[in-house]
């Protein structure tokens, strides 16, 4: 199995820039999986900020959902892969089963994001690539008002917390600054 990174924080929290530092310093044959979707201008706008922070060695793929079984057959093409963001990929699988009033089938979300999450640890577990997932803290906020958002806000922590046990370096940003959150205890949900 290659090294998994998970990197966390909230909004504008720097955790995009640290994960691109640390795979432009651990080097190699880059995968940018980038996982936003231009649905309005200012999005499009933030997207294309995205691209040109990137290297132009590193290869991108866009991919909405579908990461593991995407990925199975290139993946021995890539040292490390840098997956921009966990937080919008569990958005997109959300929003695949929420109706036009937006209502969210709780039960259906719940096992589509189960279901990627788990592919995408399998492939993770299956090859010797490094791989930095970002993601962001959601759960430090307030309840949200909607049962869209609450069923979001609940199946990312839960993908946060599934990630973190199984990843081998687990670091929060905060305001910038970085807390090696692997070197504190051991995750609640791993085997350890």
């Amino acid at each position: 199995m290659g090294k998994l990174t998970l990197v966390l924080g909230g909004a504008r929290s720097g955790k995009s820039t640290y994960a691109e530092k640390m795979a432009q310093e651990r080097g190699g044959r880059v995968l940018y999986i980038a996982t936003a979707q231009a649905l309005d201008p200012e999005m499009a706008d933030r997207i294309q900020k995205h691209k040109e922070q990137r290297l132009e060695s590193w290869q991108t793929l866009e991919l909405l959902h579908g990461v593991g079984d995407a990925l199975r057959e290139k993946i021995a093409e890539f040292d490390l892969v840098l997956l921009d963001c966990l937080t919008m990929l569990i958005s997109n699988l959300v929003l695949t089963v929420t109706d036009e009033n937006y209502e969210p089938n709780e039960a259906q979300a719940g096992e589509i994001v189960d279901a990627e999450i788990e592919a995408l640890l399998a492939l993770i577990r299956e090859n010797q690539a490094e791989w930095i997932l970002v993601s962001n803290e959601v759960g430090m906020g307030l309840v949200p008002p909607y049962p869209l958002g609450r069923v979001y806000r609940d199946l990312l922590g839960w993908t946060n917390r599934k990630v973190a046990a199984a990843a081998d370096e687990v670091y929060l940003l905060v305001a910038g600054m970085m807390l090696p959150l692997h070197e504190l205890g051991v995750s609640l949900d791993s085997d350890n």
